[in-house]
Protein backbone atom coordinates (compact mmCIF):
# COMPACT_ATOMS: atom_id res chain seq x y z
CA UNK A 1 0.00 0.00 0.00
CA UNK A 2 1.33 3.59 -0.77
CA UNK A 3 1.83 6.45 1.82
CA UNK A 4 -1.14 8.33 0.40
CA UNK A 5 -3.87 5.19 0.49
CA UNK A 6 -2.72 3.84 4.26
CA UNK A 7 -2.69 7.72 5.51
CA UNK A 8 -6.21 7.99 4.10
CA UNK A 9 -7.55 4.43 5.13
CA UNK A 10 -6.23 4.86 8.49
CA UNK A 11 -8.95 5.59 11.16
CA UNK A 12 -9.65 5.94 14.80
CA UNK A 13 -10.39 2.29 15.86
CA UNK A 14 -13.15 2.31 18.72
CA UNK A 15 -14.16 -1.21 18.77
CA UNK A 16 -11.07 -3.71 19.29
CA UNK A 17 -10.50 -7.21 19.47
CA UNK A 18 -9.27 -8.80 22.46
CA UNK A 19 -6.75 -10.71 20.83
CA UNK A 20 -3.08 -9.74 21.95
CA UNK A 21 -0.61 -8.13 19.71
CA UNK A 22 1.82 -9.79 18.30
CA UNK A 23 5.33 -9.19 19.71
CA UNK A 24 6.73 -9.08 16.70
CA UNK A 25 4.25 -6.29 15.77
CA UNK A 26 4.78 -4.48 18.65
CA UNK A 27 8.60 -3.83 18.40
CA UNK A 28 8.13 -2.58 14.39
CA UNK A 29 5.50 -0.36 16.12
CA UNK A 30 8.29 0.78 18.82
CA UNK A 31 10.64 1.14 16.22
CA UNK A 32 8.89 3.47 14.43
CA UNK A 33 8.35 5.66 17.53
CA UNK A 34 11.93 5.29 18.22
CA UNK A 35 13.26 6.49 14.57
CA UNK A 36 10.65 9.56 14.16
CA UNK A 37 12.38 13.04 13.66
CA UNK A 38 12.99 15.14 16.99
CA UNK A 39 13.83 18.81 17.54
CA UNK A 40 17.92 18.64 17.73
CA UNK A 41 17.64 14.90 17.83
CA UNK A 42 17.15 14.94 21.45
CA UNK A 43 14.77 12.02 20.85
CA UNK A 44 13.07 12.97 24.28
CA UNK A 45 9.87 10.31 23.60
CA UNK A 46 9.24 8.27 26.30
CA UNK A 47 6.89 5.41 25.79
CA UNK A 48 5.35 2.49 28.38
CA UNK A 49 4.11 -0.49 27.16
CA UNK A 50 0.87 -1.06 28.88
CA UNK A 51 -0.27 -4.31 27.83
CA UNK A 52 -1.38 -6.19 32.06
CA UNK A 53 -4.96 -6.30 32.94
CA UNK A 54 -3.71 -3.74 36.12
CA UNK A 55 -1.87 -1.64 33.85
CA UNK A 56 -5.39 -1.55 31.49
CA UNK A 57 -7.33 -0.66 34.74
CA UNK A 58 -5.16 1.65 36.18
CA UNK A 59 -5.06 3.35 32.76
CA UNK A 60 -8.99 3.24 33.11
CA UNK A 61 -8.67 5.29 36.04
CA UNK A 62 -7.30 8.07 33.55
CA UNK A 63 -9.07 8.10 30.91
CA UNK A 64 -12.94 6.46 29.63
CA UNK A 65 -11.15 5.99 26.15
CA UNK A 66 -9.75 2.80 26.11
CA UNK A 67 -12.30 1.21 23.75
CA UNK A 68 -11.81 -2.03 25.48
CA UNK A 69 -8.59 -2.19 23.48
CA UNK A 70 -6.01 -5.22 24.59
CA UNK A 71 -3.06 -2.70 24.99
CA UNK A 72 -1.94 0.73 24.98
CA UNK A 73 0.65 2.81 24.88
CA UNK A 74 1.24 5.75 27.17
CA UNK A 75 3.72 8.37 25.19
CA UNK A 76 5.52 11.25 27.43
CA UNK A 77 8.20 13.43 26.83
CA UNK A 78 10.99 14.27 29.07
CA UNK A 79 11.17 17.83 29.58
CA UNK A 80 14.46 17.80 30.96
CA UNK A 81 15.84 16.18 27.62
CA UNK A 82 13.80 17.84 25.12
CA UNK A 83 14.91 20.86 22.95
CA UNK A 84 14.01 24.16 23.91
CA UNK A 85 13.44 27.20 21.62
CA UNK A 86 15.10 30.02 22.74
CA UNK A 87 13.28 32.61 21.43
CA UNK A 88 10.29 31.98 23.57
CA UNK A 89 10.97 28.91 25.56
CA UNK A 90 8.22 26.59 24.12
CA UNK A 91 9.81 23.09 24.88
CA UNK A 92 9.56 21.15 21.85
CA UNK A 93 9.05 17.75 23.75
CA UNK A 94 5.01 17.41 23.25
CA UNK A 95 5.56 17.34 19.30
CA UNK A 96 8.55 15.51 19.73
CA UNK A 97 6.03 12.78 21.29
CA UNK A 98 3.28 13.44 18.45
CA UNK A 99 5.40 12.44 15.72
CA UNK A 100 6.18 9.92 17.77
CA UNK A 101 2.70 8.80 18.37
CA UNK A 102 1.68 9.20 14.13
CA UNK A 103 4.47 7.35 13.34
CA UNK A 104 3.48 4.26 15.49
CA UNK A 105 -0.15 5.12 14.75
CA UNK A 106 0.88 4.53 10.58
CA UNK A 107 3.23 1.57 11.10
CA UNK A 108 0.01 -0.43 13.28
CA UNK A 109 -1.92 0.71 10.70
CA UNK A 110 0.26 -0.86 7.85
CA UNK A 111 0.24 -3.96 10.28
CA UNK A 112 -3.09 -3.95 9.87
CA UNK A 113 -3.75 -3.38 13.67
CA UNK A 114 -5.44 -0.13 14.97
CA UNK A 115 -4.97 2.17 17.47
CA UNK A 116 -6.53 5.56 18.52
CA UNK A 117 -5.17 9.00 19.44
CA UNK A 118 -6.48 9.70 23.29
CA UNK A 119 -5.81 12.93 24.69
CA UNK A 120 -8.24 12.92 26.73
CA UNK A 121 -7.16 12.29 29.97
CA UNK A 122 -6.15 13.66 33.62
CA UNK A 123 -2.73 13.71 33.39
CA UNK A 124 -2.11 13.93 37.28
CA UNK A 125 -3.63 10.88 37.72
CA UNK A 126 -1.66 9.23 34.85
CA UNK A 127 1.62 10.21 36.75
CA UNK A 128 -0.08 8.91 40.06
CA UNK A 129 -1.30 5.74 38.56
CA UNK A 130 2.40 4.95 36.49
CA UNK A 131 4.56 6.79 39.14
CA UNK A 132 6.09 8.65 36.16
CA UNK A 133 10.01 9.51 36.50
CA UNK A 134 10.47 13.80 37.57
CA UNK A 135 9.96 15.34 34.19
CA UNK A 136 8.74 13.15 32.28
CA UNK A 137 5.11 14.54 30.59
CA UNK A 138 2.25 12.61 29.18
CA UNK A 139 1.31 13.54 25.94
CA UNK A 140 -0.52 10.66 24.33
CA UNK A 141 -2.50 7.53 24.96
CA UNK A 142 -2.40 4.97 22.12
CA UNK A 143 -4.67 2.14 22.90
CA UNK A 144 -3.97 -0.77 20.37
CA UNK A 145 -4.92 -3.85 19.21
CA UNK A 146 -6.91 -6.14 16.47
CA UNK A 147 -9.93 -3.96 14.95
CA UNK A 148 -12.94 -6.22 16.66
CA UNK A 149 -15.79 -7.62 14.84
CA UNK A 150 -17.99 -4.98 12.79
CA UNK A 151 -15.08 -2.18 13.37
CA UNK A 152 -15.36 0.71 10.96
CA UNK A 153 -14.73 4.37 10.40
CA UNK A 154 -16.51 7.08 12.43
CA UNK A 155 -19.23 8.24 9.72
CA UNK A 156 -17.09 11.93 9.68
CA UNK A 157 -13.74 10.15 9.05
CA UNK A 158 -13.91 10.88 5.56
CA UNK A 159 -14.98 14.61 5.88
CA UNK A 160 -12.15 17.28 4.89
CA UNK A 161 -11.82 20.66 4.09
CA UNK A 162 -11.16 22.10 1.00
CA UNK A 163 -7.46 22.56 -0.30
CA UNK A 164 -7.89 25.83 -0.46
CA UNK A 165 -9.84 26.11 3.35
CA UNK A 166 -6.22 24.73 4.80
CA UNK A 167 -2.96 25.67 2.24
CA UNK A 168 -1.93 28.91 1.94
CA UNK A 169 0.78 30.52 -0.29
CA UNK A 170 2.60 33.27 0.65
CA UNK A 171 -0.05 34.99 2.60
CA UNK A 172 -3.15 34.32 4.81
Amino acid sequence: MNFEQLAGERYSLRQFSPEPVEAEALARILKAGRIAPTAANRQPQRVLVVNDRAGMEKLAKCTKYTFGAPMALLVCYDATKSWIRPFDGDNAGVVDASIAVTHMMLQAADLGLGSTWVGYFDPAKVKAEFALPEGYVPAAILPLGHPGPGAAPHPRHFERLPAEEVVFYNRF
